[in-house]
Protein backbone atom coordinates (compact mmCIF):
# COMPACT_ATOMS: atom_id res chain seq x y z
CA UNK A 1 0.00 0.00 0.00
CA UNK A 2 1.34 3.40 -0.99
CA UNK A 3 1.82 5.40 2.21
CA UNK A 4 1.12 8.79 0.64
CA UNK A 5 -1.43 9.68 -1.99
CA UNK A 6 -1.28 12.80 -4.11
CA UNK A 7 -4.24 14.38 -5.85
CA UNK A 8 -5.14 17.50 -7.76
CA UNK A 9 -3.00 17.11 -10.84
CA UNK A 10 -4.28 17.77 -14.31
CA UNK A 11 -4.12 20.06 -17.28
CA UNK A 12 -3.70 23.76 -16.67
CA UNK A 13 -2.99 26.71 -18.87
CA UNK A 14 0.39 28.31 -18.42
CA UNK A 15 -0.08 31.13 -15.99
CA UNK A 16 -3.01 29.41 -14.34
CA UNK A 17 -3.21 27.97 -10.86
CA UNK A 18 -3.44 24.52 -9.39
CA UNK A 19 -3.52 23.09 -5.89
CA UNK A 20 -2.08 19.68 -5.13
CA UNK A 21 -2.89 17.69 -2.04
CA UNK A 22 -1.12 14.82 -0.35
CA UNK A 23 -2.39 12.71 2.50
CA UNK A 24 -1.32 9.63 4.37
CA UNK A 25 -3.06 6.50 3.21
CA UNK A 26 -3.97 4.02 5.90
CA UNK A 27 -0.55 3.74 7.49
CA UNK A 28 0.00 5.55 10.78
CA UNK A 29 3.31 7.35 11.15
CA UNK A 30 4.89 10.50 12.47
CA UNK A 31 6.84 12.84 10.30
CA UNK A 32 9.13 15.75 11.01
CA UNK A 33 8.33 17.43 7.75
CA UNK A 34 7.00 16.88 4.27
CA UNK A 35 7.94 18.07 0.87
CA UNK A 36 7.09 18.20 -2.79
CA UNK A 37 9.31 17.19 -5.66
CA UNK A 38 8.68 17.07 -9.37
CA UNK A 39 10.11 15.12 -12.24
CA UNK A 40 9.81 15.97 -15.90
CA UNK A 41 10.32 13.29 -18.56
CA UNK A 42 14.00 12.49 -18.99
CA UNK A 43 15.05 14.64 -16.05
CA UNK A 44 15.99 14.01 -12.46
CA UNK A 45 13.57 14.51 -9.64
CA UNK A 46 13.92 18.04 -8.34
CA UNK A 47 13.01 19.72 -5.10
CA UNK A 48 10.03 22.07 -5.16
CA UNK A 49 9.11 22.92 -1.57
CA UNK A 50 9.13 21.58 1.96
CA UNK A 51 7.68 22.31 5.35
CA UNK A 52 9.13 21.45 8.74
CA UNK A 53 6.40 20.87 11.30
CA UNK A 54 8.27 21.75 14.51
CA UNK A 55 8.88 25.38 13.63
CA UNK A 56 6.51 25.80 10.71
CA UNK A 57 9.38 26.74 8.43
CA UNK A 58 8.91 26.49 4.71
CA UNK A 59 11.52 26.11 2.01
CA UNK A 60 11.27 26.64 -1.71
CA UNK A 61 13.32 26.04 -4.80
CA UNK A 62 14.40 29.31 -6.37
CA UNK A 63 12.42 28.46 -9.48
CA UNK A 64 9.10 28.47 -7.62
CA UNK A 65 9.75 31.00 -4.88
CA UNK A 66 7.07 33.66 -4.85
CA UNK A 67 4.71 31.57 -6.98
CA UNK A 68 4.14 28.38 -4.99
CA UNK A 69 2.94 28.10 -1.41
CA UNK A 70 3.29 24.97 0.70
CA UNK A 71 1.10 24.30 3.70
CA UNK A 72 0.03 21.29 5.67
CA UNK A 73 -1.22 19.51 8.73
CA UNK A 74 1.56 17.77 10.63
CA UNK A 75 -0.51 15.48 12.88
CA UNK A 76 -2.41 14.26 9.84
CA UNK A 77 0.67 14.02 7.63
CA UNK A 78 -1.06 16.06 4.98
CA UNK A 79 0.64 18.59 2.78
CA UNK A 80 -0.59 20.91 0.07
CA UNK A 81 0.96 23.11 -2.52
CA UNK A 82 -0.71 26.02 -4.21
CA UNK A 83 0.87 26.80 -7.55
CA UNK A 84 0.16 30.09 -9.23
CA UNK A 85 1.14 31.06 -11.69
CA UNK A 86 2.16 27.74 -13.13
CA UNK A 87 4.95 27.84 -15.69
CA UNK A 88 6.55 26.78 -17.97
CA UNK A 89 4.58 24.74 -20.43
CA UNK A 90 5.24 21.03 -20.12
CA UNK A 91 4.55 17.92 -18.09
CA UNK A 92 5.92 16.89 -14.73
CA UNK A 93 4.91 14.40 -12.12
CA UNK A 94 4.66 15.91 -8.67
CA UNK A 95 5.52 13.71 -5.72
CA UNK A 96 5.00 14.31 -2.04
CA UNK A 97 7.28 12.80 0.56
CA UNK A 98 7.58 12.53 4.32
CA UNK A 99 10.68 12.87 6.49
CA UNK A 100 10.58 10.47 9.42
CA UNK A 101 14.11 10.90 10.75
CA UNK A 102 14.46 14.68 11.19
CA UNK A 103 16.65 15.35 8.22
CA UNK A 104 18.65 18.53 8.59
CA UNK A 105 17.97 19.55 5.02
CA UNK A 106 14.74 18.81 3.26
CA UNK A 107 15.85 19.55 -0.28
CA UNK A 108 17.04 16.13 -1.42
CA UNK A 109 15.16 12.90 -2.09
CA UNK A 110 17.42 11.10 0.37
CA UNK A 111 16.06 13.29 3.16
CA UNK A 112 12.71 11.54 2.89
CA UNK A 113 11.51 8.12 3.90
CA UNK A 114 8.04 7.78 2.42
CA UNK A 115 6.80 8.74 -1.03
CA UNK A 116 3.60 8.89 -2.95
CA UNK A 117 3.13 7.63 -6.48
CA UNK A 118 2.83 11.10 -7.91
CA UNK A 119 0.26 13.17 -9.72
CA UNK A 120 0.84 14.52 -13.20
CA UNK A 121 0.64 18.20 -13.97
CA UNK A 122 0.63 19.40 -17.54
CA UNK A 123 0.93 23.05 -18.39
CA UNK A 124 -0.30 24.07 -21.82
CA UNK A 125 0.10 27.31 -23.68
Amino acid sequence: QVPLVESGGGLVQAGGSLRLSCAASGRTFSSYGMGWFRQAPGKEREFVAAIRWSVGSTYYADSVKGRFTISGDGPRNAVYIQMNPLKPVGTAVYYCAADMHAASILAFPADYDLWGQGTQVTGVA
